[in-house]
């Protein structure tokens, strides 16, 4: 990884903020995506145009796979490519919620190297690059050192409660909460605000890219909900779920999930 390359994702994670915040949520033209794929608008697209300048500008031989960028194989054949969620929690920002976060990565041989998620509304930049921690706007984190899941705060959406998901047909016990960025809930994982997340939905690589090396880099534990490693830069670039989270709570998790 070239050394810079956690610098030029930082950068342009701040101007794409800068972007964003120039559209008011609920007046932004919105529209929603084919097969129910989720609201989207001026602000994500303008995001992404900015992106891809800016970063493809930097480094032409990189693949780019983008949430608002029409996929193809070409990716494939890059050494390294960035995986880019312009807005991930769209619809909190249609909303006007300050949660929506730009979720920016680059990975090499399907491992990610470098990573930003910023929360423009608030100020909150996460960033790691492989081997050199995680930090939150500049600051050393890492993730809770909780060991038991009746102990634990875990982000999950309800359907991931679902009985017949889990070993002995119910969830286990632990106090649950939701954010509706991914991205973000990998970041709060990481700065241990909580101790674990999970998603059971087949999910795409822009969401957790970044977050996946946050929350490794600040000493926690990220695979698919069947415990399998994390690899991107997929033909079909979806994974099977995700489980992260300080490693007994990630660990105790993956046991208990059918």
């Amino acid at each position: 990884m070239p050394e810079d390359d956690l610098t030029l994702l930082i950068d342009a994670a701040r101007r794409a903020g800068a972007v964003a915040r120039g559209f008011v949520g609920a007046t932004a033209k919105r529209w929603d995506k084919p097969d129910n794929a989720g609201p989207v608008t001026e602000a994500d697209l303008a995001v992404n145009d900015l992106l891809l300048a800016a970063l493809r500008g930097a480094r032409p031989d990189y693949g780019w796979l983008s949430e608002e960028t029409e996929d193809n194989t070409d990716r494939l054949g890059h050494e390294r490519v960035f995986i880019i969620d312009p807005i991930d929690g769209t619809r909190s920002f249609v909303e006007g919620s300050d949660t929506w976060a730009h979720s920016l990565a680059v990975a090499e041989g399907g491992a990610v190297t470098a990573a930003v998620v910023y929360l423009p509304m608030r100020d909150m930049l996460y960033a790691a690059r492989r081997g050199g921690g995680a930090t939150l706007n500049g600051a050393p984190i890492r993730t809770s050192e909780v060991g038991k899941l009746a102990e634990a705060t875990v982000l999950a959406a309800r359907p991931a409660l679902v009985a017949e998901r889990w070993h002995g047909g119910a969830a286990p016990v632990f106090k649950r909460s939701y954010r509706p960025s991914l991205a973000y809930r990998m970041a709060l994982v990481a700065d241990a605000s909580f101790d674990a997340m999970i998603t059971l939905r087949r999910t795409w690589e822009w969401d957790i890219a970044a977050g996946t090396l946050i929350v490794a880099e600040a000493g926690g534990s990220c695979t698919t909900a069947r415990g399998a490693p994390l690899r991107f830069n997929n033909p079909d670039p979806r994974v099977d779920g995700i489980v992260a989270g300080g490693p007994s709570v990630q660990r105790a998790l993956i046991d208990a999930l059918a």
